[in-house]
């Protein structure tokens, strides 16, 4: 199985990528960019997952999108679990600018094999795409009291944030189940450009950190929000396919 993280631009700009594979006992990072090209940044999924390989798809972007305003059930969801860590995502519905662009991402994603697996068995091998939320995954694996603010604010601000979040993930990432060795650039950049760079791979990396995060343990360590009837326990796959879904590692 390979780990493919998506860090997708919603309404233009560039994408984050990242695929990881087992080498050995641990995961390992073989391929790490950004694209502004939506057309390059599927290539680079079926060069990294070709047809007859397992593989699994994290995308932080809404995929699924039923509702023609308002908010979504996950989205809804999101903040209710992660409010008080100042999480929540950014709602969607049939009118945001960039509903078409994002489930049309994952009809690509469909169309090369990739099912939407918002229930899994653990270690299950196939195809699959998952919508994911890295604040939620930072969150839940670092242990934080509230999410690390690198996305927005004063160009200081925003450093120190990802400062902070490359460091957890260099240092915690290593001693996680399943570990992943991952060696990130020291040195922070200089200018908003090249901070922004650093966001997208970063937060492209928590995403397939998630993905492998999924098929490892499944139900047993995340919530899967989407469900009308959201609890613990599972909902049948038809119904987070109905309402859109979103997998968060438990906090």
């Amino acid at each position: 199985m390979r780990f493919l993280g998506v860090d997708l631009a919603w309404k233009g700009g560039a994408s984050g990528y990242c695929c990881l594979q087992w080498q050995g006992q641990n995961l390992g990072v073989v391929a790490l960019d950004r694209s502004r090209d939506t057309d390059e940044l599927l290539a680079w999924i079926d060069r990294d997952a070709p047809s007859a390989q397992g593989a699994m798809v994290a995308v932080d972007a809404p995929l699924i999108i039923p509702n023609p305003k308002g908010m979504r059930t996950c989205d809804r969801q999101s903040h209710q679990v992660l409010g008080r860590y100042h999480a929540g995502c950014y709602p969607a519905n049939q009118q945001s600018p960039f509903a078409g662009h994002t489930t049309g991402f994952s009809e690509a994603l469909s169309q090369r094999g990739f099912r939407h697996a918002p229930t899994l068995t653990p270690q299950e091998l196939g195809r699959f795409q998952i919508e994911v939320f890295p604040h939620g995954t930072a969150i839940a694996l670092f242990r934080l009291d509230q999410i690390i603010k690198y996305k927005k604010g004063r160009l200081a601000e925003r450093a120190k944030g990802l400062a902070r979040l490359r460091e957890l993930m260099a240092t915690r990432l290593p001693h996680c189940e399943p570990p992943l060795a991952l060696q990130l650039p020291t040195e922070l950049p200089a200018t908003g450009r090249d901070l922004k760079a650093l966001e997208d791979q970063l937060d492209a990396v928590l995403c397939a950190y998630t993905a492998a995060y999924w098929w490892y343990w499944g139900r047993d360590r995340h919530w899967v929000l989407g469900s009308e009837s959201f609890s613990l326990e599972p909902a049948p796959t038809a119904a987070y396919l109905k309402t859109g879904y979103i997998v968060v590692p438990r906090a």
